[in-house]
């Protein structure tokens, strides 16, 4: 993933501060403590299950809700109180919101318009625009002759036109087929990166979040269990929420003594905010390993063939059931009822109670 620390930063990244924000509707406290910061041209995804308070935090960011207590800045600048309308936001939301009397190119000038520019420069920003998401060529299209993926690109399109200080994207591609999401979130992130508008990308998709961010926060009961570059965030959680929501993981029973952990008969380390004695590992199934072995310690019960890649799982005699992931090579010669030797690797892992 790309180092935001690494890139120049533009004239459109400023830093956003999300500082101790609470948000209670009734008796429901969206958000508890929330602190964030974005670094100027950064692009930070909240992920995390319905109801954990990333859109209410995206809300309050866009000044479409108001934090019942904290604050926020963007540029150093104070804009707890400061309205939607007056806070230069670029807003992208699941559903496109295209205006269908008008043309693409009319729909990218529109915020233009409403700013005073004229129509030759409103013109010129909008085709600037529309070739940066690959839609020069559509114009003079309406949004009823556009793809869905399409009309998405257009939106993005719209929102950036207006060179917002900040970006912010409400679950932009949950509407798309998965082939399409693919190619928009890939576009989505080279675009980001072209603008270096810092942006917070808000999503409940796992493979989105580590695939285009710098960095992921993960949130849970309105909280941010933990905030991390992808690769940390899935190698190194830091509690079992995380290492449970993210990603697959199998649970394996561990004995934890001092900085090493007896899994599988192996020793590994485990990471910081392990329990001690006896508990459970998690442990992600690329790590776990599957040896044919007439004398082995587990059975295997199902396998999965999903192209490159297969899931093997095995059940252990105290019953715990082993998914490990293999390159299908690997796996063609192995079969249910098989017994088989499993191993892990020699990574850290955390041990929950």
């Amino acid at each position: 993933m790309t180092d935001v620390s690494s890139r120049p930063v533009t004239e459109r990244g400023l830093a956003v501060e999300l500082s101790d924000l609470t948000r209670v509707y009734g008796s429901v406290r969206a958000l508890d403590g929330l602190t964030l910061h974005l670094a100027p041209g950064e692009l930070v995804c909240l992920l995390g299950p319905s109801g954990c308070g990333k859109t209410t935090a995206l809300r309050i960011l866009a000044g479409l809700d108001h934090p019942t207590s904290g604050t926020v800045s963007v540029g150093g600048r104070d804009l707890t109180r400061v309205p939607a309308n007056k806070r230069d936001m670029g807003m992208v939301f699941q559903a496109y919101s295209l205006f269908p009397h008008m043309t693409v190119l009319d729909n990218v000038a529109f915020g233009l318009k409403l700013r005073g520019r004229d129509a030759a420069a409103r013109r010129s920003r909008a085709g600037d625009m529309l070739d940066l998401v690959g839609l020069g060529q559509h114009a003079d299209r309406y949004a009823h002759q556009l793809s869905g993926g399409q009309q998405q690109r257009v939106a993005l399109a719209r929102a950036l036109a207006v060179e917002p200080s900040v970006l912010l994207l409400d679950e932009p591609l949950s509407a798309l087929d998965a082939k399409v999401r693919v190619q928009l979130r890939d576009e989505i992130r080279r675009v980001q990166i072209e603008v270096g508008t810092t942006t917070l990308f808000v999503t409940h998709d796992q493979e989105e979040a580590l695939a285009v961010a710098d960095r992921v926060g993960v949130m849970n009961a309105g909280r941010l269990e933990q905030l991390a570059p992808p690769a940390e965030l899935y190698s190194a959680p830091a509690t079992q929420f995380v290492g449970e929501f993210v990603g697959l993981s199998n649970r394996i029973p561990a004995h934890v003594d001092g900085s090493t952990a007896s899994v599988l008969g192996q020793q590994v380390p485990v990471l910081p905010g392990s329990a001690t004695g006896a508990g459970q590992a998690l442990v992600r199934p690329e790590s776990v390993s599957v040896t044919a072995d007439a004398a082995g310690q587990a059975t295997v019960t199902t396998v999965m063939f999903l192209g490159p890649l297969s899931r093997v799982t095995c059940g252990l005699p105290d019953g715990t059931s082993v998914v490990a992931q293999l390159a299908s090579s690997e796996a063609l010669d192995l079969q249910p009822g098989d017994q088989v030797t499993l191993g892990i690797a020699p990574s850290p892992v955390l041990v929950v109670a």
